[in-house]
């Protein structure tokens, strides 16, 4: 095979591994994207509007959490895995069409799903790290531009089915979903794929033991302090503030802020491949040391945007989108470039099973911080982890080992 062919085959595989990540995706968000609809048809406390979006997190942490423990990023076929996880999300996701939204069975349903989400976000980083050859940055900041838009697709959907039936989301999702299971059958591996490494449960602690892995994880848990707090609530600050500046039940508030949260996620799809791009270029810890100032100083004027017109808070909102996810591929490329090659999938699984046990945090914490502050204030609660991740980072910019990281560009 040519060098010509081989970039073609690349391409094919990396794109068919984006497109169906972000198919499967798309059910990630779909409970929140439907949640304001719900809420009008459907009596539902804020307890349980907040499990929509929390119980899928603990289903994911405790799926990623059994997964890095038993090495199966890189012990199993990683289609399989993906394709399996991929099918049952979809289903569980479907069967909530059937069931009362007040139902102690959804967060139930929500829980499964976050499982299966554990068998796809972690194991595609794994597959696309296989045909990484000086550009890791910008192979996952595509795959986490795909995720991105695949999270936010509920969200187009459900405006343009606004005043229809919620249902129909979960519907549409759900197909996407099953789609993404059969595409990732013929993506292939790159030739940096391994055989399969030998069962080792310690190997999990890796993470920690390594200095360098752990500043780059710190850095990450940091991002996702701040990450799902604002894509999870984004639509429910959209809708309070278009209300303060519309008035209550005007018809533009639901439609505008379901549509204005796409185009926030849309735009981190931007984000993420601009960020990709650049630490391939400029260094990792650069880009995200910067992405990371920028969210946090965004979660710090939000407030003051509140109630404000809507067209100013768009264009902040939609920067906003941009920054807040830029860097995030860039954690994961950091740790697969430190880690032992066998346990790229272990390493990344674990990363993201503790980042996302931290949105467990600020997901449930923002409504109360709202409640007790309002929308005005609660974002700089939020600001603290990518202040806190940008100085991670900082200390692992001068850690020997960055070396390893974007060949050399620290």
């Amino acid at each position: 095979m040519n060098e010509s062919q081989g970039m073609n085959g690349k391409w094919r595989a990396v794109g068919l591994l984006a497109l169906a990540e972000l198919l499967v995706l798309s059910i990630w968000f779909s409970g929140a994207a439907t949640l304001p609809a719900i809420r009008a048809e459907t009596e539902i406390t804020s307890l349980q509007a907040s499990l929509y979006t929390s119980m899928l997190s603990v289903g994911f942490v405790a799926g990623t959490l059994v997964s890095a423990v038993l090495g199966l990023a890189d012990r199993w076929r990683p289609q399989t895995i993906f394709g399996l996880a991929a099918l049952t999300g979809a289903v569980a996701n479907g069967a909530l069409i059937w069931i009362d939204p007040a139902s102690p069975l959804v967060p139930i349903f929500r829980f499964g799903i976050g499982i299966c989400m554990a068998g796809c976000y972690p194991v595609g980083m794994k597959m696309v790290s296989t045909w990484a050859r000086g550009d890791m940055g910008l192979l996952t900041g595509l795959l986490v531009g795909a995720l991105t838009l695949g999270s936010g697709a509920p969200h187009l959907v459900q405006a343009f089915l606004s005043g229809i039936d919620w249902r129909l989301t979960l519907a549409a999702t759900s197909i996407a979903a099953l789609t993404g299971a059969v595409l990732v059958q013929i993506a292939g591996l790159g030739p940096n794929a391994l055989k399969p490494a030998k069962f080792k449960p310690a190997a999990v602690l890796e993470a920690w033991r390594n200095r360098a892995l752990r500043l780059a994880n710190f850095g990450y848990f940091g991002h996702m302090w701040e990450l799902y707090a604002v894509w999870g609530w984004m639509v429910v600050f959209l809708n309070a503030s278009f209300a303060v500046w519309y008035g209550e039940g005007d018809p533009r508030i639901g439609f505008n802020a379901s549509l204005l949260t796409f185009g926030v996620l849309g735009a981190g799809a931007v984000g993420a491949l601009l960020g990709g791009w650049l630490a391939d270029r400029v260094g990792r810890t650069a880009v995200t040391m910067a992405a990371m100032g920028a969210s946090a100083g965004c979660c710090m004027a939000a407030g003051f945007l509140f109630g404000g017109p809507p067209w100013i808070l768009a264009v902040f909102c939609l920067f906003w989108g941009i920054v807040v996810i830029a860097d995030s591929a860039q954690f994961s490329a950091s740790v697969m470039e430190l880690a032992d090659p066998e346990r790229v999938g272990t390493m990344v699984t674990a990363q993201t099973s503790i980042g996302f046990m931290l949105t467990l945090i600020t997901i449930h914490m923002v409504p109360e911080v709202v409640a007790l502050i309002g929308w005005e204030w609660a974002f700089w609660t939020v600001a603290i982890g990518p202040l806190l991740g940008f100085f991670a980072m900082g200390r692992l910019r001068s850690h020997p080992d960055a070396v390893k990281i974007a060949g050399g560009r620290r």
